[in-house]
């Protein structure tokens, strides 16, 4: 359970920057309960977080809260838009939890701020720019 106290640390050093959680909700594949209790330790530890909830495209932009995630079966995924919306919004910090299968724009080869990937998955795949942290 060593990611937990890594992902708090985290959290708890970015007190004063702007942070963003975006989540996949491409699949209810993954661990719902582990994502919404990710949501839930940023809810409670930096109340204003923005969430970020999205698929091929952004659903919702609310402040987190984790009884809120409505999730979709189609699978298909992209990461520009978020990736964007970041930029534009001039975040800090953006934790994106997701399997990193989906699709990012070929022109994005890096992004100006921090990204961190929580992959809710025993697989760690390669990301292509950012960290990627296993949260399974």
């Amino acid at each position: 359970m060593k990611w937990q106290k890594r992902i708090l640390s985290m959290i708890q050093q970015r007190q004063d920057k702007k942070v963003a959680l975006a989540v996949d909700t491409s699949s209810s594949e993954v661990s719902t309960i582990l994502i919404n209790n990710i949501v839930k330790l940023f809810e409670t530890v930096k109340p204003d977080t923005t969430l970020v909830q999205a698929d091929f495209k952004i659903r919702s932009v609310t402040p987190a809260k984790a009884d809120t995630i409505k999730y979709y079966t189609h699978g298909k995924s992209s990461y520009t838009e978020v990736l964007e919306w970041a930029t534009n919004e001039k975040i800090d910090t953006l934790f994106y939890i997701t399997d990193v299968t989906g699709f990012i724009y070929e022109e994005i080869t890096d992004v100006d701020y921090e990204l961190f990937w929580l992959v809710p998955d025993e697989f760690l795949p390669k990301v292509p720019f950012g960290k990627a942290i296993k949260v399974a």
